[in-house]
């Protein structure tokens, strides 16, 4: 069976989607590009209503190859059929086979029911391990499931349960084994990393976990998305401190600043505590780089809740940030405020001055990179109509190559514009001087190879392209909300 595997939604989902395919591979399947397919899975986001039309209008795809290509069979997994399995069943007919997070034990046995996978396990997979479904320098690694928070806006635990902690062990020789997969960089996520350990209940923490990582593997950069202000210590802000493999920078989303919505969203910080926290963690860690994300237009947000978020933005800027408008969740406390949801376009406005201010933000602090030395890691060679050369030359420079120093996590934060180093080849550590800043990106010329890569890195093939057909109707209203 040639299978082809679409990954949507999180870096979570990603790890889910390289677990499958290992799994997948040991059972007998191939992999190959989509419109090659002859089965193709969607693992599904259901996050935000985007998201979720993004989903569906791939499986659109996906059933369009099913009936004009080579295409047998489509298979729908993940957070979004957990919560609309019912509804996708009924509105996606021609989809094969659904299934939720809690099935997923189930993909094999159901292929091999349908005839879609067929014959023994070739020599060499073994069911259990991740197949990278991108870079191979650039990994995940999941250290943890579910989530115990309680945010009034966010239905995760709903679909994911809570919050549940994967073994120490379990978890570093997973490391070592994208290491010897090519792994260069790697990103520990979870809902929240700061709450890995906690049921042990004897002292074992993200810390913990850090320094075993570091001791066990040789990867050169390690990164930490998705931590909680609330949960951030001493020993692992210290360890960021002292240790180069840990890089300085720290995904910690705030969603608000201004204590009575914060308060409505249920969520832990205030206002004062996070001020307080960012400044501990900018004089402990000089070089951090810091990168959070706020929900604006949340049931109730007045103008001068909005702008206590704007101006506490403007006080302690972040280097990085993401912005999202309010778009309900069915099943969450905040989907029941529907009498104080804010109106559409209101919400869309305050995003954009939101994005805005983080703009001048980014600007800014870009612009203070130019005559400094970076070390960058070489993501893919640049073509000569790259929009990103473009933005920042008039005559793109050849040869040119796409990376990211450290402050710059993987597809959200900006590129730098590696300019020569022939021959560099994804997965390689450069020195660069930065010669130039745009809003979000940079660009900079190679003084010294660090690190060479091995040749094991490379993208995988992208996913299906949305068709833009007519969705069908799931109770989803837009990304904006109502």
């Amino acid at each position: 069976m040639r299978l082809g595997l679409i990954s949507l939604g999180c870096d979570k989902n990603t790890v889910d989607s390289e677990r499958m395919l290992a799994e997948l591979v040991g059972h007998g399947a191939e992999p190959a590009d989509v419109d090659e397919a002859e089965v193709i899975l969607v693992n599904t986001c259901g996050f935000i209503d985007a998201a979720k039309e993004e989903s569906i209008e791939t499986i659109l795809e996906a059933e369009r190859l099913k009936r004009e290509g080579a295409c047998r069979g489509v298979v729908a997994v993940g957070c979004m059929v957990e919560r609309y399995r019912e509804e996708m069943a009924e509105a996606l007919p021609e989809v094969d086979l659904l299934l939720g997070l809690r099935d997923l034990d189930r993909l094999v046995p159901e292929l091999r029911e349908r005839g879609l996978l067929r014959g023994p396990a070739p020599d060499g997979a073994h069911p259990g391990e991740r197949i990278p479904v991108g870079a191979r320098h650039v990994r995940y690694l999941k250290v943890s499931e579910g989530c115990s928070h309680g945010c009034a806006f966010c239905a995760i635990p709903l679909w994911r349960g809570k919050h549940r902690s994967f073994d120490l062990e379990r978890l570093v020789a997973e490391a070592q084994r994208l290491e010897a997969q090519g792994a260069v960089e790697v990103n520990l996520v979870a809902q929240d990393l700061a709450h890995w350990g906690r049921e042990r209940r004897d002292g074992t923490d993200m810390a913990t976990l850090v320094e075993a990582l570091l001791r066990e593997t040789s990867i050169p950069w390690f990164r930490l998305l998705y931590i909680y202000s609330a949960g951030l210590r001493e020993p692992l802000v210290e360890l960021m401190a002292s240790e180069t493999r840990l890089l300085p920078y720290i995904d910690m989303p705030i969603q608000h600043a201004s204590d009575t919505v914060l308060h409505r969203m249920r969520r832990p910080e205030r206002a004062a505590t996070l001020r307080s926290k960012v400044a501990w963690l900018r004089e402990a860690v000089p070089e951090l780089t810091l990168r959070t994300t706020v929900l604006v237009g949340f049931p109730g947000e007045t103008d001068a809740e909005f702008r206590e978020l704007v101006d506490f933005l403007d006080e302690v800027p972040f280097d990085r940030l993401g912005a999202f408008a309010f778009s309900p969740q069915e099943g969450t406390r905040a989907a029941a405020m529907e009498e104080s949801f804010v109106p559409a376009d209101l919400a869309r406005d305050r995003l954009e001055e939101v994005l805005e201010v983080q703009r001048a933000v980014s600007r800014e602090r870009l612009a203070a990179e130019i005559g400094r030395e970076r070390v960058a890691v070489v993501d893919a060679s640049a073509t000569p109509d790259d929009p990103t050369l473009a933005l920042l030359y008039e005559d793109p420079p050849a040869p040119a190559h796409l990376g990211r120093i450290e402050s710059q996590a993987d597809d959200v934060d900006g590129v730098t514009v590696l300019v020569g180093g022939n021959g560099l080849l994804p997965g390689s550590l450069v020195r660069v001087e930065i010669e130039r800043a745009a809003d979000f990106d940079l660009a900079g010329r190679v003084r010294e190879v660090v690190r060479r890569a091995s040749g094991r890195g490379g993208a995988a093939p992208s996913p299906v392209l949305p068709t833009g057909r007519e969705l069908p109707v799931l109770g989803l209203d837009s990304a904006w909300g109502r």
